[in-house]
């Protein structure tokens, strides 16, 4: 199946390495400069999660242009887009676990792609994310999702520097940081750039801080296959 179908039938892609190795200490060590406690954000943030305010560091908005994460940003929503929003996210040991849920398009199907990039390795035992392939698109007739039901999930595994890149309307949730290992990452988010005043009027509220007024192209997908020696990462089911 060529790789722009199963995109599509999916709702995410997995990008194996996507970092550059050399980057990662870096990113690291810019997440961890940028940690506030809830009460330093305009919104507090959940229980259970170590936040950190770094949209506008040079080498994270490195990794928020990498080319194969926007070509699948692009491909996703299928119009120019800008990226609205980034924070680093990990979560505290014993903290974590979210429902499953879904992010939600604003005005039409897709018109937001969602980004996780990982600073640190990441599986079951450090909270890493689930998601729900292919829930993103339910079909004509089909019952609500039933966001209680893991039998779907898939807990997600890997190395630092992977990145996943999701519709947002894709069932997803964190998980239980089972053993207190650090997991840091970003998540980030591009927006249809019809979404752009929206965007604007809640800014304020996300705490944003970056450039938001750079425009990208969806200008075509290709995922090529790992060379020989990459790394991978396995994906095991929830139950």
């Amino acid at each position: 199946m060529p790789h722009r179908q199963q995109l599509h039938r999916d709702g995410y892609a997995l990008l194996r390495g996507a970092i550059p190795a050399e980057w990662l200490d870096e990113l690291r060590a810019v997440f961890d400069a940028g940690v506030r406690p809830s009460e330093g954000w305009p919104v507090p943030r959940d229980v259970g999660w170590r936040c950190s305010m770094l949209d506008d560091a040079a080498k994270i908005q490195a990794v928020c242009r990498l080319p194969q994460v926007l070509a699948v940003a692009g491909e996703l929503i299928g119009e120019r887009f800008f990226l609205s929003q980034v924070e680093g996210r990990e979560p505290l040991g014993g903290g974590g676990h979210q429902q499953l849920h879904r992010d939600l398009s604003a005005q039409r199907p897709g018109d937001i792609a969602m980004a996780l990039a990982f600073f640190d390795d990441y599986g079951p035992e450090n909270g890493a994310t689930r998601i729900v392939p292919a829930s993103h698109r339910p079909a004509p007739g089909e019952p609500p999702f039933d966001f209680s039901d893991e039998s779907r999930a898939v807990q997600l595994s890997g190395t630092a520097g992977d990145i996943l890149v999701f519709d947002v309307d894709l069932v997803h949730a964190g998980s239980l940081n089972a053993l207190g290992g650090r997991r840091r990452s970003i998540l980030f988010s591009y927006w249809s750039q019809a979404l752009y005043a929206s965007h604007l009027e809640t800014a304020g509220l996300r705490n944003v801080r970056m450039d938001t007024r750079e425009r990208f192209e969806p200008l075509g997908f290709a995922l090529r296959p790992l060379a020989p020696g990459a790394p991978t990462a396995s994906m095991k089911r929830q139950r």
